[in-house]
């Protein structure tokens, strides 16, 4: 079976690395895309084709200020994602718990045993 196209939605835009990263840069706030280039040091063509995929699925805004684009974060548009991977959070948490568990067993040290005072001693 052929893979989607990375265009055809969220699930398939953020399956690249580099555009998770963008998308986590664009949450803190609206970005140029000068300010992406710089900071995360993607080229510029290749941070402006990421940016059309998750413009085109809808994760991401543009708006004009002057001759700048400036880039942000749907939030709405993340939803999905979000509540999609929160099912499986309880079994990530029940996870981390026992892993928790079984490193507070091995590191604890073992209760040595009360010996009886010796004969010489009482």
């Amino acid at each position: 079976m052929p893979r989607a196209a990375t265009t055809s939605d969220a699930f398939n835009a953020v399956a690249e690395p580099r555009r998770r990263e963008i998308l986590g840069y664009l949450a803190l706030r609206e970005r140029p895309v000068g300010a992406i280039v710089a900071t995360l040091g993607i080229e510029q063509p290749s941070v402006s084709k990421h940016l059309r995929v998750l413009r085109d699925v809808g994760l991401v805004r543009v708006r004009r200020d002057g001759r700048r684009m400036l880039y942000r974060l749907d939030a709405e548009a993340i939803r999905p994602l979000h509540e999609w991977t929160g099912q499986f959070e309880r079994l990530w948490r029940h996870q981390l718990d026992r892993v928790k568990e079984r490193a507070e067993r091995t590191s604890a040290p073992e209760p040595r045993p009360i010996e009886p005072p010796s004969k010489e001693e009482e």
